[in-house]
Parts: C-alpha cells; sequence; structure tokens
C-alpha cells in the first residue's frame, strides 16, 4: 500500500489517464494480434497442408490473456513515474507472465506433437504409444520446471544455490515420496523393458484384461467384464505378468472317461478316432491321443493339440465342433460316457436255522 500511495502522490490525473489508455491499448492490440496471428497461420498451414502449423496456430488461440496482462502493466507503467521497488515488482511480472505465457504455448506444441504422433503410429503400435505418452509428460515436466527457474531468477534468487539445496533437500523429498517415485521409475522400466504395452492382453494373479493406458503412477486394464482395473507400477512389476501378445498358437488339452463296459476292442480303437476327428478341423495341429488311465469310475483318454490362431473365440469354436462330433461317434458306436457310480454288491448270508441244522 505504502508504494501505491507514493505511486499516487508523484503523478497527476493526466498521467493516470494515458497509463490507463496505454493499458487498454495494449491489450486490444494483443486480443488482435491473438486474432489476426492464429488465422494468418491457420490459413497458411491449411493451404500448405502443414499439420505443424496447424499446431502453432491452435496454440495462438490458446493464449491466456490474462498471463500478459502484466505486460500491458509494464507499458502503460512507462507514462508514470513509479517508485523503483514498485517498477521492479510490474518488471518481474511482466516477465512471469511471458514465461508462463511461453510455458502454456509449449505445452500445446508438445500436446499436438503426441496427437499427431499417436494418430500417425496407429493405435495398434502400442509400444511407441506407451513410449510417446512418457516422453511428452517429460517434456511438460521439463518445460515448466525451466520456467519456473527463470521466474526465480528474475525475483532475484540464486538459482545455482537454489539448485544446489534442491540436490540436498531433494533426498528427504524423495525419502518421503518414496513410493510415488518407485512407480515413476517403474513406469520408465516398462518403457524400456517392454513386459507389456497399450493394446496388449494380460493376466496379473486372478485379474486379466486389455491394457489401455501406462501412465507415470499407474496402469489401466480394461477388464473383460468392463471394468477399469488400476495397478500401481510398482506392485504391478512385482508380480507374474503373462502375456498373451506373443501368443502365436493355443495348446488344448482335454480328457474323456468312458464307461468300464465298453469291449476291449472299442478302446483301443478310440485313440484313433479322437486324432481323426481332431485333424479333420482346420486350423488344428494333431499331437497325441492315449488311454490315459484307469480312474475310480472311467478309462479315462487325454487328448492334447495345438489351434494354430490365437484368437479365443476361434480355439472355443473348434473345441466345439470336436465335442459334437466325439458324441455323435462315442452314441454311434455305443460307447457310454462315464460319470461317477458305486456298484454295490449284496452278499446271501445263510438263515441262523440253516446253520444249526447243518
Amino acid at each position: 500500500m505504502r508504494l501505491l500511495l507514493e505511486a499516487w502522490r508523484a503523478n497527476d490525473l493526466v498521467e493516470f489517464a494515458l497509463a490507463t489508455g496505454i493499458l487498454l491499448g495494449v491489450l486490444l492490440a494483443l486480443v488482435l494480434l491473438r486474432y489476426v496471428a492464429a488465422k494468418i497461420v491457420g490459413a497458411v498451414s491449411r493451404r500448405a497442408g502443414s499439420p505443424v502449423g496447424q499446431g502453432v496456430a491452435r496454440a495462438i488461440e490458446g493464449t491466456q490473456l490474462w498471463l500478459l496482462l502484466p505486460l500491458a502493466l509494464l507499458a502503460a507503467a512507462s507514462a508514470l513515474e513509479l517508485p523503483a521497488r514498485l517498477q521492479h515488482l510490474v518488471e518481474v511480472a511482466a516477465v512471469a507472465g511471458v514465461v508462463m505465457q511461453a510455458g502454456v504455448w509449449s505445452s500445446h506444441l508438445i500436446q499436438e506433437w503426441l496427437n499427431r504422433k499417436t494418430a500417425s503410429r496407429g493405435a495398434t503400435d502400442g509400444d511407441a504409444i506407451t513410449a510417446l505418452a512418457l516422453l511428452s509428460f517429460a517434456a511438460r515436466v521439463a518445460v515448466w520446471v525451466l520456467v519456473l527457474l527463470v521466474i526465480l531468477d528474475h525475483m532475484g534468487f540464486n538459482i545455482t544455490a537454489l539448485v544446489a539445496g534442491l540436490g540436498i533437500g531433494g533426498v528427504a523429498v524423495a525419502l518421503a515420496v518414496q513410493n510415488i517415485l518407485g512407480d515413476l521409475f517403474a513406469s520408465l522400466s516398462i518403457v524400456l523393458d517392454k513386459p507389456f504395452v497399450v493394446g496388449d492382453f494380460i493376466v496379473v494373479d486372478d485379474m486379466r484384461g486389455t491394457v489401455e493406458r501406462v501412465g507415470v503412477k499407474s496402469t489401466r486394464v480394461r477388464s473383460l467384464d468392463g471394468e477399469s482395473l488400476v495397478f500401481s507400477n510398482s506392485e504391478l512389476l512385482k508380480s507374474r505378468i503373462r502375456n498373451f501378445r506373443q501368443l502365436t498358437e493355443r495348446r488344448v488339452l482335454f480328457t474323456i472317461g468312458v464307461t468300464y463296459q465298453t469291449p476291449a476292442a472299442q478302446v483301443g480303437s478310440i485313440p484313433a478316432w479322437l486324432r481323426a476327428i481332431v485333424e479333420e478341423r482346420e486350423k488344428t495341429r494333431f499331437d497325441r491321443a492315449h488311454f490315459k488311465e484307469y480312474a475310480d469310475s472311467a478309462l479315462v483318454f487325454e487328448v492334447v493339440y495345438y489351434v494354430l490362431d490365437p484368437a479365443y473365440n476361434v480355439y472355443m469354436d473348434i473345441q466345439q465342433a470336436i465335442n459334437l462330433e466325439i458324441l455323435e461317434r462315442f452314441t454311434a458306436e455305443g460307447i457310454g460316457f462315464a460319470y461317477p457310480t458305486q456298484t454295490l454288491h449284496i452278499a446271501t448270508v445263510p438263515a441262523a436255522s440253516e446253520s444249526a441244522a447243518g
């Protein structure tokens, strides 16, 4: 208040009116400049077919005039006699506003670059999408750290000492936020080592789904039921992850049990029947079929084959066709499928009188 009172006493109404006119004129000029620059850059970029130019035009449209208000105040202050300290505050505010606006422009351009690269890579290139997202985040953090350092430098802070102090204080901060930093480094490990990428189908413990986003702290997975599963990056890497991206074929093992009343000749023929049934299917590779064991209620046969397509629906369609044909073949041959049964044998005990007579 004291500085404002000194400025009021040092200037008359004519000078204040002139300063107000300059302030409004500069603000109006900035509004017109933003409008004209966005239109010109946008028109030129559309004519040239330049996506970069279109991104620059959108960044200009996103100019925040409130950040440029201190610049207008600095221009208005040139018409006034201000105390040295107040003049310095106006200059620092102008620099801070301009630098912050530069940070906003940079963030816009980084986001435009990310969107363009992501679109060019396609939704199926999960490696690129994951890496680009983290790279974009790191770039935006670097921009705003630089903006902060420039502002502090103009406010008179010793940046060298500040950076050195941050190095010492960073140790304490790192201990306080070690879980967050653990997730951050885990996200970098995911990008570099690529245990999975966006679009992969993964299984973690008893949860499964498609990776939708790998963030700085967490990874989001869309489950088969539709809900979004959120995993901490550090905890996720500690888990056993099953990734089905590299799956090219699916191994299938199933068993069949037939009754003990099945004739031996038919029992010996069943493995060949099972082989023929599997080999008739397209996209399959037969491995083996054996009479495996004598179970409590069944003669058990084990069949192994491969589906040469990773799609789960394809596997289920093939297995369904095999099951139906087995049912038809066994029914035609009169072979019964076994199920848990118990046979009770009742022995006849001689009557007491007959025992005595004997």
